[in-house]
């Protein structure tokens, strides 16, 4: 296997040349670089990962601590999380919750795992932690970011969207499109994103007199199970006297819509169906599922290209806006009451 000597040698060039050519960092001159070039492409030369920590006392390794490697949301998560450090040749150990103890345990045990791999940083998506866990973290690991939710130790290394608008524009929507009789629903309750997606949807109900009473409102786990043993629930629970009925997230509208399906229930002529995180395979249902779209994809790209600037020193562009959207399908139609065609218009400038 050919060596950073053997490049330089070939090339013509002193070793300290030849490693600046191959790592990039230090002046040279593009005569130099292009014979350093020459001669790695000769040679098929490829840099020792061991070498490159010794001289830059870092692993290039970045650590992301997701709840779960399957389904439709953290996928692309992860993806993009990959393709990101890629971009800059570094790569992602990753870690789920899986093994003993609860949800918030697992967590804290996938993220020592990282940590034990010396990790230059963490990206850590959970919704189980605590904010004293976060304060924790934040003083045994400086370069860690927090995805999908915000926390008062470090805000400006929390890369979210606002859950509460997003449950505000789902309101809107259904209000717009006439429906008044409405259902929900709901994820966990030790949420926090579910619950801010709740206090804004029903926040946004009250301000136009409209309520959601108990009896219309059951809550599921996020997963298709869940989403399907709630929908029964709630249909057993009284009469369906409702016309619109509203998912904390796609997974359990999809459910739900199976659920409808298996009934006889039209959609959206007897009931119409939101849900809410715009999932790849939201387009793909029958009918094709309405719901609030929010950029986790986006942030979560600003927020390994943050902790990529914080790690090497790179300058990588970060965004910090990632405004929820309502993405129109099928599955949402005219409700029994007058439509409003104004907070059609509000639904689209995204204000609060």
């Amino acid at each position: 296997m050919a060596t950073i000597k053997d490049v330089a040698r070939l090339a013509g060039v002193g070793l300290g040349t030849a490693s600046r050519a191959i790592s990039g960092r230090g002046p040279i001159s593009e005569k130099a670089l292009a014979k350093v070039n020459d001669a790695v492409a000769a040679l098929d030369f490829r840099a020792s990962n061991v070498a490159r920590a010794l001289s830059t006392k870092t692993l290039g390794m970045i650590g992301v601590y997701v709840p779960d490697f399957s389904g439709t949301f953290y996928g692309p998560i992860l993806e993009t999380v990959d393709r990101e450090l890629r971009a800059v040749e570094r790569h992602m150990v990753a870690a789920n919750g899986t093994g003993h103890g609860d949800a918030r345990e697992q967590a804290l045990e996938g993220i020592r795992f990282l940590n034990d791999r010396q990790c230059d940083g963490l990206l850590v998506m959970s919704n189980t932690l605590t904010e004293a866990d976060f304060a924790a973290l934040f003083v045994r690991h400086p370069k860690l970011v927090v995805l999908n939710r915000h926390t008062r130790t470090k805000p400006r290394q929390c890369f979210s969207t606002d859950h509460e608008l997003g449950g505000r524009l789902a309101a809107r929507a259904l209000l717009a499109r006439g429906h008044r009789d409405i259902a929900l629903v709901a994820g966990p309750h030790s949420a926090p994103d579910n619950e801010q997606r709740m206090a804004g949807f029903l926040d946004e109900l009250a301000r136009h007199r409209v309520r959601v009473p108990k009896r219309r409102q059951a809550a599921g786990d996020f997963t298709f199970d869940g989403g399907y043993a709630a929908v029964r629930a709630l249909l057993a629970a009284g009469p369906r006297d409702y016309t619109a009925l509203f998912c904390a997230n796609d997974v359990m509208a999809m459910a739900t819509m199976s659920c409808f399906h298996k009934l006889g229930i039209a959609m959206p002529g007897e009931v119409s169906v939101l849900g809410f995180d715009d999932s790849e395979m939201a387009g793909y249902t029958a009918p094709q599922l309405t719901t609030v779209h929010v950029p986790i994809v986006d942030a979560a790209a600003s927020a390994c290209r943050h902790l990529l600037n914080q790690c090497y020193g790179l300058n990588l562009t970060v965004a910090r806006d990632f405004a929820p959207r309502i993405v129109w399908r099928d599955s949402l139609g005219a409700g029994p009451h007058p439509q409003q065609p104004k907070l059609a218009s509000c639904i689209e400038s995204g204000r609060r």
